[in-house]
């Protein structure tokens, strides 16, 4: 399987290439967003996330929010040459909570332990953890506590506030991305995250997800966002 990397600040860049090109003329034809390659075989997060859930969550979902980012931007491209206020209004949600960004986010949140996923954090970012939190178990405790609780579908994400220069927890519903900080970890909480191996046991998903975190991801981009 070809293996795309993820570097951090390249993966950022997908906010800011995203909503840019919604507010900017289309001076040149724009080219279509694609479905990134998984850095992991769809079976090599077993047995924390099966399979069968991995293929249906990037080739179903994932390509779906894909498709949907590409018919809004065509829409909107349209919208701008027919100066059509009102269509550029309403296509903003289509474009800005779009699933692309956070899936996109999450592929590299995660590993396979032979390739590292689970190891704990060490350096600065566990020691910004530990400044907030005062060990990394008790930060996983608050994590799955707060992004258990989210109603409905959403993230729970792991961010750094650029303003007071602390990582912090922050849940968002359905695929709102994350803008009031840099986006460090993520974890799908939509149930296609997870029903088919968990049911409805969303805790017991949360508990099981950092078996194989990657970490490495995790730190290179909070040492890109300080």
């Amino acid at each position: 399987m070809l293996r795309l990397a993820f570097p951090a600040r390249a993966v950022q860049n997908i906010y800011t290439s995203t909503l840019a090109r919604s507010s900017t003329s289309f001076t040149v034809k724009r080219s279509k967003y694609t479905l990134p390659d998984l850095p992991y075989d769809y079976n090599a997060l077993e047995p924390i996330i099966s399979a069968d859930i991995m293929k249906v969550h990037h080739e179903k979902h994932h390509q779906a929010y894909v498709n949907g980012l590409n018919v809004a931007e065509e829409k909107f491209e349209q919208a701008l040459k027919d100066k059509d206020v009102i269509s550029q209004i309403a296509l903003q949600p289509a474009l800005k909570f779009n699933g692309h960004i956070n899936h996109s986010l999450f592929w590299a949140n995660l590993a396979p332990k032979k390739e590292g996923g689970g190891e704990p954090p060490n350096g600065e970012l566990l020691s910004a953890i530990k400044k907030e939190f005062d060990s990394l178990e008790n930060f996983i405790s608050k994590f799955n506590t707060l992004t258990a609780a989210v109603q409905g579908s959403g993230w729970g994400w792991l961010g750094y506030n650029k303003t007071t220069k602390r990582v912090e927890i922050v849940t968002l519903p359905n695929q709102d991305p994350l803008t009031t900080h840099v986006p460090l970890l993520g974890i799908d909480v939509w149930e296609h995250a997870y029903y088919l191996q968990y049911k409805n046991a969303r805790p017991d998903y949360l508990k099981a997800v950092w078996e194989v975190v990657n970490w490495k991801t995790v730190a290179a981009r909070f040492e890109n966002a300080k």
